[in-house]
Formats: structure tokens, C-alpha cells, sequence
């Protein structure tokens, strides 16, 4: 087995905290993995992780081993960029994270087309509606919606993304159409939240007469899967706050229609974000361009955009 595969196996465990996780992300057996970390310990003498039944945590040389390795993995890739044409056969892992409304709808339809014309890279798609960190989870790319927090970190936006709020007919039919954000708060409305780790209140963001105003909305539905609040609003269990591209499908079916048509959400931000870095690794660069140039539109000038009331 050689050295570099035995430090790629480290980076793995020690990002992904986990023996079996990163054996999964490698596609490599738990008995392979251990042994290449056994390996690399042996030949370095020392301890780069404690291990129980339970946890594995990295030693301070292992802390310490850490950055040395990733900056090994990095000048390998672009080495390899040097000597190989890498505009036309980008080589490796790609490890990229999504909102799993973005992700399911925009991001993973295009990974195969990327993967026929690159057939040497490999995509590991991440979806979650929680913040990713990009350094400690190990990921060269990751999509969003809103803003980032890391100012260390490079950011390409890509479109404005329209929202809208929106329930059943059903739903409409028996409690109403709220006409502003001020009904939403008057207790008649279920409002379905979602849930960011750390969040201690909701709000809505909504456009009004007076400019744009916070609405601190409540609600017994709260879920960190937009799907499920989308499922939820279908169900008619009350008022969800969607990207247009998300529920474009339902309105256009008649099965959710838009509330609070004169105080709308304001639009999202969507954009991709990345370290320094990563930005020079070609593959990052050639999915990020391929991914943008397919979705900008699609965000941006979609139908059901110009059918929605103002």
C-alpha cells in the first residue's frame, strides 16, 4: 500500500471523525482502513489518534500531522494538474454540499452529464439544510442560501432566488388568506419553521410598504428538511416560506397557491462558496462553471416567477 494512499486515508478519518465513514467515503473496507492508519503510525512512531468503542479523537500529533498531510494532498493535485491536461481529463474526488431542496432540484440532475464529460472525477454530494464547515467536514464546494458567516472563505454568487409563501388550498379554505405578514402573527396561522442548529427564533424576512421588516413568527411544525415543511404545507397544515424553484411544480398544479400576496418574502440569495485554495483545483473550477451556467436561468427566469400575483 503506498504512503500517499495511507495519508489520504488520514485526512479522511481525522475530517470525517470516523473509521467507517471514511472507509464508506473511500470505498474502502473498516480492515483497510485501520490498517492504513496503523501503517502510517507505525512508520511515523507515533499515535495520531485515540481510539475506544466509542469515540476516535486525534492526538496533538495527529492535530499536528493533519495540516502537513492536507497540504501534501494539494500539492499532489497540483502536481498532477502540471503534467496532465486538465481542462480536458480532471482527475479525483470532488467533495461538494447543498441545501437538499437545491441539491435534489438544481445541483444532483446535473451530476451525470458532468461526470460523462469528466469521467475521471468523482462527485461526493453532501445535502443538509444545516451550515456546513467547509475546512472541518473536509469539502471542496458547497452551495447555499443566504448569507456566510466565514469571511475567510470565497464566495461566487449566482442569482437572486424569489420566495413566496404558500399553503394549500385546503389549508386557505378553512383559516384564510393572510393579505399581510401582520396576519401571520395574529394566532390564526400555523407558520411551519425551519430549523437551523442554534437557531432561537424564527423570521420571515418580508417585503412591506415601509420597506423590508423582520416578522417573528411561531408555529407548533418546525423541521431542519425543507422537503418536510413543503410536505407539510401540502398536507394543509399551514403556511411555509419556499424558493419559488422548490414549489414551482405545485402552484403551477394548483396544489399550494401564494398567501400574503402583498407582503412577499424577499428574495434569497444563492451563490457557491469555497476556499482559496480549492478555487485553483481545476475540477472545483470546471463543476462550479458547469453547475452555474446550468442553473443561473433556471433561478433566475423561471415561469412561474412572472405568473405570481404582486
Amino acid at each position: 500500500m503506498s504512503y500517499l494512499d495511507n495519508i489520504r486515508t488520514f485526512v479522511r478519518v481525522y475530517e470525517l471523525g470516523s473509521m467507517s465513514a471514511a472507509g464508506r467515503d473511500l470505498r474502502i473496507s473498516p480492515a483497510v482502513t485501520s490498517s492504513r492508519i496503523s501503517q502510517l503510525e507505525e512508520h511515523l512512531s507515533v499515535r495520531l489518534f485515540q481510539r475506544t468503542t466509542r469515540s476516535l479523537t486525534p492526538t496533538e500529533q495527529g492535530k499536528a500531522f493533519y495540516g502537513g498531510a492536507s497540504e501534501i494532498l494539494e500539492a499532489v493535485e497540483m502536481a498532477e494538474a502540471k503534467v496532465v491536461n486538465i481542462t480536458d481529463n480532471p482527475k479525483g474526488a470532488l467533495y461538494v454540499a447543498a441545501p437538499l431542496g437545491v441539491g435534489r432540484r438544481l445541483i444532483a440532475p446535473l451530476v451525470p452529464g458532468f461526470l460523462t464529460q469528466y469521467p475521471e472525477v468523482k462527485i461526493r454530494l453532501r445535502l443538509t439544510d444545516r451550515k456546513v464547515d467547509l475546512t472541518t467536514e473536509g469539502l471542496d464546494l458547497a452551495f447555499f442560501l443566504g448569507q456566510p458567516e466565514d469571511s475567510n472563505l470565497r464566495i461566487r454568487k449566482i442569482a437572486d432566488v424569489e420566495r413566496i409563501l404558500c399553503a394549500s388550498p385546503g389549508y386557505v379554505a378553512t383559516y384564510g388568506n393572510p393579505a399581510t405578514g401582520d396576519a401571520l402573527l395574529s394566532g390564526e396561522h400555523e407558520c411551519l419553521n425551519l430549523r437551523f442548529p442554534g437557531a432561537t427564533e424564527f423570521q420571515w424576512r418580508l417585503q412591506t410598504p415601509e420597506g423590508p421588516k423582520r416578522f417573528r413568527v411561531t408555529g407548533r411544525y418546525e423541521s431542519d428538511d425543507g422537503d418536510v415543511l413543503t410536505d407539510w404545507a401540502l398536507a394543509g397544515n399551514g403556511i411555509a416560506m419556499k424558493p419559488v424553484f422548490e414549489v414551482a411544480d405545485h402552484v403551477k398544479a394548483g396544489r399550494l397557491v401564494q398567501v400574503a400576496v402583498q407582503t412577499p418574502p424577499e428574495p434569497i440569495q444563492m451563490a457557491c462558496l469555497f476556499t482559496h485554495r480549492r478555487r485553483q483545483d481545476p475540477k472545483t473550477r470546471l463543476f462550479m462553471e458547469y453547475v452555474i451556467a446550468r442553473i443561473t436561468e433556471t433561478v433566475r427566469d423561471s415561469a412561474l416567477q412572472a405568473q405570481l400575483p404582486r
